[in-house]
């Protein structure tokens, strides 16, 4: 069904000149794909450059800058081949201008190429970087070497894209012109207001300024040809989020009316008040599922803001209303530790809780498998198991999916496809920069939990060097004393010859000598039932000082452990550093996080340490770490449903994302289908940049 005029975009890569099966398998490496099978022309056409080479220099020999590339026109003089024997001596070429002599200086030349390229008497043209010794000019192995007849064939301003090993600048240079080539005179799926306004022109000439700068302007991100890429592609992003939305909206949700008679048993017993944000999401909540529309909403909350309490008067709204109601985890540990958290503070309602994993097996996964069905169970906590075939709900009312970067668009949408229509609610412990919530979740409302609940103290953050780790293990030693109960975090499992940074297993092997049988190693090779083991004697007190990776990143609860030791801080990203530092400071004991790092500090490492000692806004965390690691790794590398965009950048290009959250909104407002001339030209859009599924909701109507 894509648009004949794409064809060419979507041909095999190798159907373009000069790449084989042995150059191919350096595409599909530069190109993050298993093999070139997988690899289309389109991909080196998105593939941008990150700067330039400027070769317009031209000052002449004697006054060519030191360490500048620089272009020099001149006649060959002699050649001064390797001294037979001694390859390690290099060739050089003399040549000379109006101003002086250079020598071209090549090393290991085989054969008598440079003879030909470079013949006496002849005037040619060099290009390529310039370096002074003891007063006399040197150009080591030029990028280019050409003789005045053929100067076109040197570019004056030359982009530079991100290679892989063994494949040269050049080849992949005239590899990614030929595929520029390809792109056909696309329909203009802009509104002529926007064009004029950001001074955009055509996507096909955009594409070919891309590709072919005049400047170092037009390398820059707010170039116009890149804003007009990145626009677009945005705009395919909402479009196809817009897309989702109407089709997940068009299944019927049931309506929910509470009746209070579970829900207010339950707030009377907590031990802590709602805070005025909580209130707020369930407000939200609420309205949401009293109406026929089915319910997509985002629930943002930061480390102990309270997200459990707000989920759990949720399902207690659904199952008032006759309803049952599910919440989803990612992992094991988190599922069981959801629902021992659950019958606890939903105790006072009276209700059947059930919880079912991939491990639940024979007898008493059928047993659960019935009650579900017969609605016996009204609220089951789980993993994904939740919606294998096997499992039939009686009144599926609302599913809530806790750790939202692990259940994307294509989950959210092989819900509905399954045939189920719940109301459905998204968490995530993660605070999200807005600009990425838009892109990643623009199909959902969003609700926001701000403040943290009455009694939670302050976490003390301190950054310490690795040369001081003794005095950390002499602290602990105290607090272990006390009967404290310490986190110790590292980045790596095992030693590994490729780094010096201590792993899992050897912190471990010497805390033992240290500590004996008080601590414990739970990593993600564990086997499931063996981590929960570990978790389980950690939070029984049975030991008190837990190594770890980053498993227990997320959710994990162990409310009377105060010290958290995370070793190599400075490898970790900012958001995860905040992430661990919440599995602290969950009780009413003052709690202390320290940041272990190796000197020097780079200036990002340094940046990261001081924004997490400085502040505990996870909000505002989110937003720095977007600005110094970007949004390619904020949620993780390229997990369904997150973006991963090829051209548009969230902190360059972040104004155009709200534009084109509008603009796709007045589209399927008007234009729901796709049909009028606009819509047409949209569809390819949506073909471009591999927005399929949501072409596939259009057909299926």
């Amino acid at each position: 069904m894509r648009p004949a005029l794409l064809d060419p975009l979507f041909s095999p890569l190798d159907t373009l000149p000069g790449i084989g099966p042995k150059t191919g398998e350096l595409y599909a490496r530069l190109l993050g794909r298993e093999t070139i099978d997988d690899c289309r022309v389109i991909d080196l056409v998105f593939h941008a450059p990150h700067s330039l080479i400027d070769r317009r220099q031209q000052p002449g020999v004697a006054y060519a800058p030191q360490g500048s590339v620089v272009t020099i026109t001149g006649r060959v003089d002699r050649h001064q081949p390797s001294p037979r024997g001694r390859p390690n001596v290099p060739y050089r070429v003399f040549l000379h201008d109006d101003t002086g002599e250079l020598a071209l200086t090549f090393f290991r030349v085989k054969g008598n190429w440079l003879e030909k390229t470079l013949p006496v008497d002849e005037t040619v043209i060099v290009s390529g970087k310039i370096d002074w010794f003891n007063g006399r000019a040197s150009m080591v192995h030029p990028d280019y070497m050409v003789r005045v007849a053929e100067a076109e064939n040197l570019p004056l301003v030359e982009p530079v894209y991100g290679l892989t090993a063994g494949l040269s600048p050049r080849t992949l240079r005239r590899s990614i012109e030929a595929a520029v080539a390809r792109v056909p005179d696309l329909p203009e799926w802009l509104d002529e207001a926007l064009l004029r306004q950001q001074g955009f022109q055509s996507a096909r000439e955009s594409f070919h300024r891309l590709h072919e700068p005049r400047d170092e302007t037009d390398i820059d991100a707010q170039a116009p040809a890149r804003r007009r890429l990145a626009y677009d592609e945005f705009l395919a992003g909402q479009l196809s989020l817009s897309l989702v939305r109407q089709r997940l909206r068009k299944v019927a949700g049931t309506p929910v009316h509470p009746t209070g008679k579970l829900s207010e048993p339950v707030i009377r017993a907590l031990p802590f008040s709602l805070t005025a944000s909580q209130s707020a999401a369930i407000g939200d909540i609420l309205a949401d599922m009293s109406g026929s529309d089915r319910m997509l909403r985002l629930l943002q909350g930061d480390v102990g803001s309270g997200k459990t309490a707000v989920a759990l008067m949720a399902m207690l709204a659904a199952i008032e209303s006759g309803g049952q109601a599910v919440l989803m985890a990612p992992t094991e540990i988190l599922a069981r530790q959801h629902h021992a958290t659950l019958s606890k503070m939903a105790a006072p309602a009276g209700i059947g809780i059930d919880v079912l994993t991939g491990r639940t097996k024979g007898k008493e996964r059928d047993a659960i498998l019935e009650r579900i069905a017969s609605g016996e169970t009204q609220m089951v906590i789980g993993t994904h198991a939740l919606f294998q075939e096997a499992v039939n709900y009686l009144q599926l009312v609302l599913a809530i999916v806790d750790e939202q970067h692990r259940f994307g668009v294509h989950q959210r949408l092989r819900l509905t496809a399954k045939g189920i229509s719940p109301h459905m609610l998204v968490m995530t412990a993660t605070p999200i920069p807005r600009t990425l919530v838009l892109a990643a979740f623009g199909d959902m409302d969003v609700s926001k939990l701000t403040e943290k609940p009455a009694g939670r103290k302050p976490i003390q953050t301190v950054t310490i060097p690795t040369e001081r780790t003794d005095e950390i293990v002499d602290r602990l030693d105290a607090a272990l004393g006390q009967g404290k109960k310490a986190y110790w975090i590292c980045p790596l499992v095992e030693e590994s010859e490729e780094s010096d940074v201590m792993s899992a297993d050897e912190r471990y092997q010497t805390l033992v000598q240290r500590f004996g049988n008080d601590v414990g190693l739970v990593h993600g090779r564990m086997s499931g039932p063996d981590k929960d083991a570990v978790m389980l004697a950690f939070k029984n007190g049975e030991i008190r000082l837990l190594v770890a990776t980053t498993v227990v990143e997320v959710g994990v609860d162990v409310p009377d452990a105060t010290i958290m030791v995370i070793e190599h801080a400075e490898r970790f990203g900012l958001a995860q550093l905040h992430q661990l530092r919440g599995r602290v400071g969950r009780g009413d004991e003052a709690s202390t996080c320290i940041l272990l790092y190796k000197s020097p500090l780079s200036e990002a490492g340094h940046a990261r340490l001081s924004i997490l000692r400085e502040t505990e806004d996870g909000f505002l965390i989110a937003e720095e770490d977007l600005k110094l690691r970007g949004e390619g790794e904020l949620l993780g590398t390229r997990q369904s449903g997150t973006p991963g965009f090829r051209i548009a950048s969230l902190e360059a290009h972040g104004d155009l994302l709200e534009v084109a959250r509008r603009d796709a909104a007045h589209v399927i407002a008007r234009d729901p289908e796709l049909t009028s001339e606009r819509g047409e030209a949209l569809r390819t859009l949506l073909y471009l940049y591999r927005r399929d599924e949501a072409i596939r909701f259009l057909r299926a109507g």
